[in-house]
């Protein structure tokens, strides 16, 4: 494993195919590889720059990428952009604030096909969310990826309930420490 800060981007061309061979495949099946090549690359040049930035990358001996998670920690005001704006729907503006603000937020977390059941997975989002302050980690992910759902829940993290009526395609999940603080649903 190898902690990256902004210098991730010395890794980028190869964190770049590694995430579009994980997610241009089931279940997340993105259309156009190109398009999801330019768009994550561009995305990363960002993310990198955000304060509390941080990635883990997990190397072959070629230095082939074969696992990576990338976080940061969420600003205040929550973004609307991408997927945020259906987290705030499913939890609330008031629990968007307790809950997510100021915590660590794991933005990606991919293994390619060759390295999946070995354990890479475990060891990727426990060595990114190793020195979060107070544990306070968050992610979300699609509702629809069965596999990754039960991944988080083995391990340990836990949905906060989403409020009557604003079910989404998206659940988000509190880092396991965090489960006592979770707020019962309104």
């Amino acid at each position: 494993m190898r902690h990256f800060g902004q210098d991730i981007l010395t890794f980028a061309d190869q964190l770049t195919e590694a995430y579009v061979e994980v997610f241009t495949a089931p279940p997340w099946d993105r259309e156009n590889t190109e398009e999801t090549r330019s768009a994550f690359r561009e995305r990363l040049e960002e993310d990198a720059r955000r304060p509390g930035f941080r990635a883990v990358l997990a190397l072959s001996d070629s230095g082939a990428v074969d696992g990576f998670a990338t976080g940061w920690t969420t600003p205040s005001p929550f973004r609307d952009d991408r997927a945020y704006g259906k987290v705030t729907r499913r939890l609330g503006a008031e629990r968007v604030d307790e809950l997510l603000i100021g915590a660590f937020e794991v933005d990606e977390l991919g293994v390619r096909p060759h390295a999946r059941g070995t354990g890479l997975g475990r060891r990727l989002l426990t060595a990114l969310t190793a020195a979060v302050p107070e544990s306070r980690a968050w992610l979300l992910t699609w509702g629809q990826a069965h596999d990754t759902l039960a991944f988080y829940r083995r391990m340990g993290w836990t949905e906060p309930a989403p409020l009557p009526g604003q079910e989404t395609d998206v659940v988000v999940f509190l880092s396991p420490t965090r489960t006592a603080r979770v707020p019962a649903r309104p």
